[in-house]
């Protein structure tokens, strides 16, 4: 979901709902307490020079269970930090403590924002000597016009 995509979705909500990717909500007592961009500049495995930049916002708890954030005061906030990535149109990534520290994708649906989980995979498959994944086939749907059951050529 690109920043844009976000704010648009913010507009026409009366409350703030964030759900992991199992339906359940973040406790709506949440905290955003960062906003801003995040650039990745690295090579992958097979030699190629990359940069990736997205919108991050980070999602924490804290001990006042009363505290409510609205989606008009978060749009504020994402627009206050609009100059640090120069207006561009980037994803937008939260980071939410889950035992450990995850960094989620986001999606909208129904009124609500899901953090989805991100995958690795590897950039460069033709030259780190990676073999494609073999297409798995079910044997009882294989048929052969040359052999077949009692024919004795198997």
């Amino acid at each position: 979901m690109k920043i844009s995509e976000f704010l648009y979705a913010l507009s026409g909500l009366e409350s703030l709902v964030i759900t992991n990717e199992n339906g359940q909500p973040i406790p709506a007592h949440f905290h955003v307490t960062e906003v801003g961009q995040t650039t990745k500049n690295y090579i992958d495995c097979g030699g190629t020079v990359r940069e990736d930049k997205c919108i991050s916002m980070q999602l924490w708890l804290a001990e006042d269970v009363d505290h409510r954030l609205s989606p008009q005061k978060l749009a504020s906030i994402i627009l206050q930090a609009a100059n640090l990535w120069n207006q561009e149109d980037l994803p937008i990534e939260m980071e939410y403590q889950e035992g450990t520290i995850g960094r989620y994708d986001v999606s909208f649906a129904n009124g609500k924002f899901m953090l989805c989980s991100k995958q690795t995979a590897c950039l460069a498959p033709d030259q780190c000597g990676i073999p494609e994944a073999k297409q798995k086939v079910q044997l009882s749907e294989i048929t052969s016009t040359t052999c077949k059951p009692g024919s004795g050529c198997c």
